[in-house]
């Protein structure tokens, strides 16, 4: 499960950053499918059914509102029934007024079900419209899908009488129209699943709305069944000879379908329901609390450190001449006071070269091991008072007091 929840958020993050991208390329597709769904079905006018067009078409309709979709699909409904014939052109025009002035007066936000409801008939899973519609939106979605279903039929029966709507001489005109009307607006399939579907949408957003634990998943399970209910009544008394193993299969992919749905939209935790009671001066409030199912992505961060292949770590104290800073600590003071007298016996090595005076230059050795004279610690001394600015008898009394040091040394 946990899996899952990171695909999940992976997507939705996916989505959510690329959005200004994803909008236009989801109407792209969404207008290609439905062209070429109708250049499919009723291909009459050529000029319009090559590849160019329907891809000129689909691209201008992915930078325009998404009702824009819907228009020009009817104008290629129309186009194509122009060359079959002037009947077909009368009847389904006003047919397309009456269904476009119900939707965008009523649904003009669900143009997406007007479309896919046609696409999910001819992929043979149209039980998922009603169920998904129930769940997502509100029960005006009626009208959406119920124009979805017409406009289906409308061209499966114009494509399956091609040679009746064609044929004929211009004076019966009146009798085609009548034929048409008679078949497309009393059509006992198409109005038994209109009904079916209608009835299953308000259904299903009833149940799904209900304060009670699981409410989705028994939203879409009463609507499955009650929607075979009833299209095995119509059945039986419209006589339709529906496939009853195709309204299974089609309605258990549609459950399947719409799990997935419900696994984006509306995932949460029963086990952690919290229920809270309180009040004001008027009323008192009772309120139950369903956490979400969310994992958030880490923010995962990886530093690399760059360095030579079997480079060996350095010692926290580092050689004298290394050209490279000691560590912190009792080893660099000592690192430090062992620099500077080593630099003090070089000056004073190059000042007694000139005298003719040998003098004494500290090792490079541990500061316990070092053993310096007094001599020389108190020559250094006099070089750095004379340095300071000592007068001329400070100087002298000085190297007196050092000759007394160091004829008391000798004879210890």
């Amino acid at each position: 499960m946990t899996q899952l929840l990171v695909i999940r958020e992976t997507i939705q993050s996916f989505i959510g950053k690329y959005e200004n991208y994803f909008r236009p390329a989801s109407k792209f597709a969404l207008c290609l499918i439905s062209l070429l769904m109708i250049n499919g079905s009723i291909g009459y006018t050529e000029k319009i059914t090559g590849l160019a067009v329907v891809l000129i078409v689909s691209l201008l309709c992915s930078f325009l509102p998404i009702n824009t979709i819907v228009v020009a699909s009817a104008l290629f409904v129309l186009l194509h029934l122009y060359t079959l014939s002037l009947e077909s052109v009368i009847v389904v025009g006003a047919l397309m007024m009456l269904m476009f002035l119900l939707y965008f007066r009523f649904t003009p936000k669900d143009t997406i079900l007007l479309l896919l409801t046609p696409l999910c008939f001819v992929l043979k899973i149209p039980y998922v419209i009603p169920l998904a519609a129930g769940l997502v939106a509100a029960p005006s979605a009626v009208i959406s899908v119920g124009c979805g279903v017409v406009m289906y039929y409308m061209l499966s029966y114009i494509s399956a009488n091609t040679v009746v709507l064609a044929g004929g001489v211009s004076g019966e005109m009146l009798a085609k129209i009548k034929f048409l009307i008679d078949e497309l607006l009393f059509n006992r399939e198409m109005l038994m699943v209109v009904i079916s579907f209608a009835i299953t949408i308000i259904t299903v957003n009833i149940i799904r709305r209900l304060s009670v634990d699981y409410a989705w998943d028994i939203a879409i399970v009463t609507g499955a069944l009650m929607n075979i209910l009833i299209i095995l009544i119509g059945d039986l008394k419209f006589g339709t000879y529906i496939s009853i193993v195709g309204l299974i299969f089609g309605s258990i992919v549609g459950v399947a379908i719409v799990i997935v749905l419900k696994f984006f939209a509306f995932n949460v935790d029963y086990s952690r329901t919290e229920h809270v009671q309180f009040e004001d001066d008027e009323y008192y409030y009772y309120v139950k609390a369903v956490p979400k199912n969310t994992l958030s992505l880490a923010d995962k961060k990886i530093k690399k450190i760059k360095g030579q292949s079997g480079q060996k770590p350095q010692s926290s104290v580092k050689r004298e001449g290394s050209g490279r800073i000691p560590a912190e600590g009792k080893d660099a003071t000592e690192y430090r006071v062992r620099r500077s007298a080593t630099r003090e016996n070089e000056r004073s090595n190059s000042s007694g070269n000139k005298s003719g005076t040998k003098r004494i230059i500290l090792p490079d050795e541990d500061l316990n091991a070092i053993n310096v004279s007094a001599g020389v610690r108190e020559e250094a001394a006099s070089r750095r008072q004379d340095r300071n600015g000592m007068t001329s008898i400070e100087r002298a009394a000085a190297a007196k007091a050092r000759s007394e040091r160091e004829e008391r040394n000798r004879r210890q």
